[in-house]
């Protein structure tokens, strides 16, 4: 292995038979496959056969880091989980930031392939090179914050990092999350609940910086001191590292897309109590960061709600989680959505599959489908802050209610009867995160066709390329990726399409190299996407172009794809719930605004064109897997 910034070592564990082994692959598959979800993919495809329970032994669990993880520059410090998915039933994909994925790399390995079941609780310490798998009984049941005190003292390490489930991984919740600095997670899609049916408690890392180095320190060193030098004059890094996610509250409001009442308005009367800048200026305590990151962009809070303090270990909520526990649920009250953030850290939740079942499940209570009796008593009205902070905790425990909603919305809904399914806002089965699709319309696209379901991180959002919206900084970066014709606000036209597209592709890129696309990106970010191939070409000393990064990107989705494929997805799979095509409600710029079937359908046919997958199936064609380099892959 010629690669100075990686460790050319995968580390394999069988939890059945309690053995462990080393691969080392070759440069080449470092190049092809970058690291992040299209590695861990790649063993998923290889060695899990058709049709598998989620939360058997069959399944098999990866976590990768990418080709830039652990060096000096802001942005890299991800990690990607992937198995199949128990909310969905298609490939599992959750990111994370925080210390624990540059740890990871330090600590000898580039990626971690889990199979089987240990027959007991057990943890992974991997430090140095070295890895054992030690019992974890006397930490099962405990809390995040709760094990990781135990751990640190166990191993007598103050700064070890630690990736772990909580309860709700333990019950198989199946929006659990993996918690790493009991405030980071890998929240989408279940995999703390694969993680949990393994008796998996926890993945324990420590190692030296030193392990990791770049081809070209110099101009990594310099890329690095240029993205800094611009935070104060790229505004929306700045706002970010001033006000954080939740800053997008308030312009959310502005435009009407602030999911309110489950996602029936785009505005929601109590935001002023929620909004990013109020935080600042009363619970918030600190800015934390994560690895070598300048734009210190995570919320650190302390409050309390319910006589229950909410301390700082457990950060504080970003835009997403004070949407989900907060409009989505008519909750005004900061304190409680801090609170109900603290509980799914605690528990190990995906704050926005958590806030959107219980918005779902306050539907369906005002219209008289749930009532106490089912409840246990609790009034679950929209707008009932401290029944929002309940089920959250009742969720956590699989409890009461919470045992139903543990399940998801999607499964829920079939539970609950009644014609629930008019209430869901999932796509495959996973619910939607805080942007609306009737204002950002060709993100209702990327949410539908987006192989593990809806998701805003996978493509740039419509203003970025509409005219009057897209600045300076917006324009440059879009023409790199040819993009240079703006569109119309609010359009829907195949040009808007083929944006949705290709930046999905830069998307997907930076999931594999494990880059955070709140610095590397398109729109807004401090780095372009000729900067960010630069900044790969530094690390590794290879020669590689935006044309191959991009390929990354489409090799990554086209693979997961054809997981799904393999799995009995098709084309009908890619939809929106019946709520996107009826008029929002309430008053603003999208009230009245829906999806018509036909913009729908031409944006989706438009899209499996430029693909290059069969327009009735949705799958990936031979041809395109060839021109991939994935001859291999199996549909």
């Amino acid at each position: 292995m010629t690669l100075p910034c990686v460790n050319g070592k995968v580390l394999h564990i069988n939890l059945t038979e309690g053995k462990t082994w080393f691969e080392t692959p070759d440069e080449a598959f470092y190049r092809k496959y970058g690291g992040g979800s299209a590695m861990g993919v790649y063993y998923i495809l290889r060695e899990i056969k058709p049709k598998v329970d989620p939360l058997s032994p069959d399944n098999i669990l990866t976590f990768f880091v990418g080709v830039p993880t652990g060096l000096p520059i802001s942005g890299q410090s991800r990690m990607v989980a992937n198995a199949k998915s128990p909310l969905t039933g298609a490939i599992g994909d959750a990111q994370c930031g925080g210390f624990f994925p540059a740890e990871m790399k330090f600590a000898g390995v580039d990626g971690i392939v889990v199979r089987g079941r240990a027959p007991h609780p057990v943890y992974l310490w991997i430090h140095d090179g070295e890895v054992e798998i030690r019992d974890a009984s006397h930490l099962w049941g405990k809390t995040t914050g709760e094990a990781e005190d135990i751990l640190k003292s166990e191993i007598g390490d103050p700064k070890v990092e630690i990736a772990q489930i909580g309860p709700a991984g333990e019950k198989m919740v199946r929006m659990a999350a993996i918690m790493n600095m009991v405030n980071r997670a890998n929240g989408r899609t279940g995999m703390g609940a694969v993680m949990g049916s393994k008796n998996l408690k926890a993945i324990v890392v420590r190692g030296s910086p030193s392990r990791v180095k770049a081809a070209h320190p110099k101009k990594l060193t310099e890329l690095f001191r240029g993205g800094t030098k611009r935070i104060p004059d790229t505004p929306a890094v700045q706002f970010l590292h001033i006000h954080g996610t939740t800053g997008d509250v308030a312009g959310c409001q502005a435009v009407g897309q602030l999911p309110t009442r489950n996602f029936n308005e785009g505005q929601f009367e109590g935001y002023e109590s929620i909004t990013g800048e109020l935080m600042t200026e009363t619970i918030l305590v600190e800015r934390d960061t994560c690895y070598s990151c300048t734009v210190r962009c995570k919320r650190v809070v302390e409050t309390e709600f319910m006589n229950r303090k909410v301390l700082p270990r457990f950060g504080g909520p970003e835009y997403e989680t004070m949407a989900t526990l907060g409009s989505y649920c008519a909750v005004d009250n900061m304190h409680a959505v801090a609170l109900g953030n603290q509980l799914c850290n605690q528990y190990g939740l995906d704050t926005i599959s958590t806030g959107a079942t219980i918005a779902f499940a306050m539907e369906c209570y005002e219209n008289g489908l749930i009532t106490k009796e089912d409840t246990g008593g609790i009034d679950l009205r929209f707008g009932n802050a401290e029944a929002m902070v309940t089920m959250v905790e009742l969720i956590g425990k699989r409890e009461g209610f919470g045992n139903v909603l543990a399940e998801g919305s999607a499964r829920a809904a079939k539970i609950i009867g009644k014609n629930a399914e008019d209430f869901l806002i999932t796509v495959k089965g996973q619910e939607m995160p805080a942007h609306m699709p009737q204002f950002k319309r060709s993100l209702g696209l990327i949410y539908a066709v987006n192989p593990f379901g809806a998701d805003h991180m996978s493509s740039e959002h419509d203003p970025f390329y509409e005219d009057g919206n897209a600045d300076e900084m917006a324009q440059r970066n879009m023409a790199q990726l040819g993009l240079t014709t703006l569109q119309e606000p609010g359009s829907i036209t195949a040009e808007k399409v083929r944006m949705a597209y290709t930046t999905q592709k830069v998307f997907s890129a930076l999931d594999t190299f494990a880059l955070c696309s709140f610095v590397f990106g398109v729109g807004w970010q401090l780095y372009s996407p000729l900067e960010t191939v630069e900044m790969i070409n530094a690390a590794t000393g290879w020669d590689m172009t935006l044309d191959e990064f991009l390929q990354v990107g489409e090799r990554r989705i086209n693979m997961m794809r054809a997981f799904n494929a393999r799995e009995g997805f098709t084309a009908d799979d890619d939809k929106l719930t019946n709520k996107f095509f009826q008029p929002l409600k309430g008053t603003g710029p999208t009230a009245g605004v829906y999806y018509k079937p036909e913009e729908f359908n031409f944006m989706k046919e438009t899209y499996y064109q430029l693909a290059g997958w069969d327009p009735k199936t949705g799958n990936p064609s031979r041809e395109k897997l060839a021109s991939l380099g994935l001859e291999w892959v199996e549909l």
